[in-house]
């Protein structure tokens, strides 16, 4: 098959890498350019690369051979596992490009010259030097705000005025065709996806997101970056992100603030929304009460087995949330009437439907008291081989449930979601020493990548 020496920058994204061998490398996130003076059309330098375990490492583009529909083949199967560092002088297509606002001056592309376009998709070309460069942009004519959405065309790199270092930097920049990439990215992903972006394009992205899926990314960030992004939000956005977090997540973000600030953004709360908050916030952090979500599944002891399972499969469950019902007297909201035991799903999958959860209720398994400390709840979940367990208070009523993730959350280091290796044992801290037989291991192994930061046009190791 003949090389490709022309493409679209927009074909690449997602595409599988693989070495010479067909060995899997990881897949296309970016592409990495350097902009010139003048009408000089850009360099391309290489593909911000994803690996299996979400790093973003840099690939220069001179090891690429060949590029077919559905993956990219390089010429080595050697590359850098360095985390990828953009340079002050390179600049990202998908992260920065796209969605700019350009003027276009080609004499043949009339109707484009009064007003504002939009960059939608960078052509690429092979040089006799086996240099990529930017020769083409795809533009669409910037509409107004009720008008309809014209089509893309197409014109030369040195027809078009506003691609430069300076006016990327500057606001209003859309974030259209940055969401098109991030379509269907888990929030955990997106969340990392988003940190990679420069400051500017991450709070562009963030007010462009509908309030549903912002809050679940930033329930995946590190406390820095939540707080951040909730100062640029403005304080009436975000307060409605705050409603639509999990309760459990909103009151940590909030014990993160100055405690006139979180308590500015608890009134400005719908009372229905802040309500469970403030009850969170009365708990310390590291201790069931402030573990624990108030929204597990709470049925009465007159639900049918059908129900309970009906219940269990709601898409917005966690796993662990729905490994177990917790039944109680009415009512059923937290803080619920008298507790009475947990159905576990294995339990309810082995019952008839028309069955009542109340006859298969197992009320003989401990509960967690709001002030048991961090390694009471690791041991107790050890235990009991445990994903989810019961919050109750002194008086026999059920406060909440804490998961097993939200554990994990608390047990690593606060800034695990940036750690290039594996994490040690020695690097899960409790408040005091937990028996071997009852420790919740993660990792124990070192990768080979070292942890170094890498910049972007690094060469390989």
């Amino acid at each position: 098959m003949a090389p490709v020496n022309k493409l679209y920058a927009a074909r690449l994204t997602g595409l599988l890498v693989l070495g010479p061998d067909g060995e899997s490398i990881g897949r296309v996130r970016d592409l990495v350019i350097a902009l010139r003076l003048g009408r000089q059309p850009p360099r391309v330098l290489g593909l911000v690369v994803e690996l299996a375990t979400r790093r973003r490492i840099f690939v220069p583009m001179l090891r690429v051979t060949s590029v077919e529909p559905t993956s990219i083949t390089l010429t080595t199967g050697t590359v850098s596992l360095r985390r990828f560092t953009r340079r002050p002088t390179e600049t990202l297509v998908f992260g920065e490009v796209l969605d700019s606002r350009v003027r276009v001056t080609d004499p043949e592309l009339e109707d484009l010259a009064d007003g504002d376009s939009v960059v939608v998709d960078l052509g690429l070309e092979r040089t006799r030097s086996r240099d990529w460069v930017v020769n083409r942009v795809a533009v669409r004519k910037r509409r107004p705000r009720l008008g309809r959405r014209s089509g893309i065309r197409v014109t030369d790199w040195k027809y078009v005025d506003g691609l430069d270092q300076y006016a990327l930097t500057l606001p209003g920049q859309g974030a259209t065709e940055l969401l098109t990439q991030f379509e269907g990215m888990r929030p955990a992903d997106l969340a990392i996806a988003m940190r990679e972006l420069p400051d500017k394009r991450r709070h562009e992205l963030a007010a462009a997101l509908d309030d549903e899926r912002l809050a679940d990314v930033v329930q995946e960030l590190p406390t820095d970056d939540q707080t951040d992004l909730l100062t640029h939000l403005g304080e009436s956005r975000a307060v409605d992100v705050l409603e639509a977090m999990d309760p459990d997540d909103a009151a940590d973000l909030l014990g993160e603030l100055a405690e006139p600030e979180a308590e500015s953004f608890l009134q400005l709360m719908d009372p229905e929304d802040s309500a469970p908050v403030r009850r969170l916030l009365e708990h310390s952090p590291d201790t069931a009460g402030g573990l624990m979500t108030p929204k597990p599944v709470v049925l009465t002891p007159d639900t049918t087995v059908a129900e309970a399972l009906a219940r269990l499969r709601h898409p917005d469950l966690t796993p662990a949330l729905s490994s177990m019902v917790l039944v109680t007297r009415p009512p059923t909201v937290t803080p619920t009437g008298r507790y009475m035991g947990c159905v576990h799903m294995q339990a309810l999958l082995r019952e008839p439907p028309a069955a009542m959860v109340g006859g298969v209720v197992d009320n003989d398994l401990p509960r967690l008291d709001p002030a048991d400390s961090l390694a009471r709840v690791t041991r107790y979940f050890a235990t009991y081989n445990l994903v989810c367990g019961p919050v109750v208070d002194d008086e026999g009523h059920l406060l909440g449930a804490v998961s097993v993730d939200d554990l994990l959350d608390h047990l690593l280091p606060d800034d695990w979601r940036e750690r290039d290796g594996d994490l040690v044992d020695s690097e899960i801290v409790v408040d005091h020493p937990i028996p071997p037989h009852a420790r919740l291991r993660v990792g124990a192994t070192r990768t080979a990548t070292g942890g170094a930061a890498q910049q972007g046009g690094a060469d390989d190791v």
